[in-house]
């Protein structure tokens, strides 16, 4: 009789797969609350959408708050503590728009392999930054580059944070404006998180001018097809 069972070297390396498979996901998985809560989308019965921007502030995120301005749409900035020391007044004219803040860490490093009290360090520093310099107390935290892991879901609730992913991604760091456009308009569906960025990390003054033209488009045709634009706290 042919011998049909899988050697154990076989057995041994599907596992590892699966095993890291699982690793992956619960670390950057949009809806995996394994290492830390977190939420990727509002109510799906309301047409309602959030914004989202992250990395910032940036000397470029002026030019993102006329656009807001002129459409009327309110936003989730998660803003890094570094990048808020440097433009404090930046910050400041992102909480006076009426735009919701979020922590996005202080300097939005990979948070792989680091200790909890490195974690903690990063959001802790971040909240401090963000209540002095804006007067507002985040109630939200997105991870930086989506990646969560161990220790973050102490750190969160230490500083009462509620994690949040994305539902759609622009991916408006590479892609010029009509490929953004596309996207967003073929993905955005009520209850949709949207994650763009006004800043390149802690880069210094960042091209951000595909995702200028891109939000500038986008807004009015996702007004046509009936979706209202709200806050991340609002569309929970």
């Amino acid at each position: 009789m042919i011998n049909t069972m899988p050697s154990p070297a076989l057995v041994g390396a599907s596992a590892g797969l699966v095993a890291a498979g699982s690793m992956a996901w619960a670390v950057r998985g949009r809806s995996s609350n394994l290492i830390a809560p977190s939420i990727h989308r509002g109510n799906p019965s309301r047409p309602a959408i959030a914004l989202t921007f992250d990395d910032g502030p940036s000397e470029s995120t002026p030019a993102l708050l006329e656009i807001l301005a002129e459409n009327q749409v309110p936003a989730t900035f998660f803003m890094c503590g570094r990048n808020i020391r440097r433009c404090p007044q930046i910050a400041r004219e992102v909480a006076s728009a009426g735009h919701e803040i979020g922590n996005h860490s202080d300097t939005h490093p990979y948070f792989m392999f680091r200790s909890p009290e490195f974690i903690y360090g990063e959001l802790a520093l971040a909240q401090e930054t963000i209540r002095k310099v804006t007067g507002r107390t985040p109630a939200l935290f997105r991870a930086p580059y989506g990646i969560r892991w161990f220790g973050l879901r102490a750190a969160q609730r230490r500083l009462a944070l509620t994690g949040v992913m994305w539902s759609v991604i622009g991916r408006d760091w590479k892609w010029p404006a009509p490929r953004i456009v596309s996207l967003l308009v073929r993905s955005t569906a009520n209850g949709s998180i949207i994650c763009l960025h006004d800043g390149r990390t802690t880069e210094r003054a960042p091209d951000i001018r595909p995702m200028l033209e891109a939000v500038a488009r986008v807004i009015p045709l996702l007004k046509e097809r009936g979706f209202q634009f709200q806050t991340v706290s609002r569309i929970l």
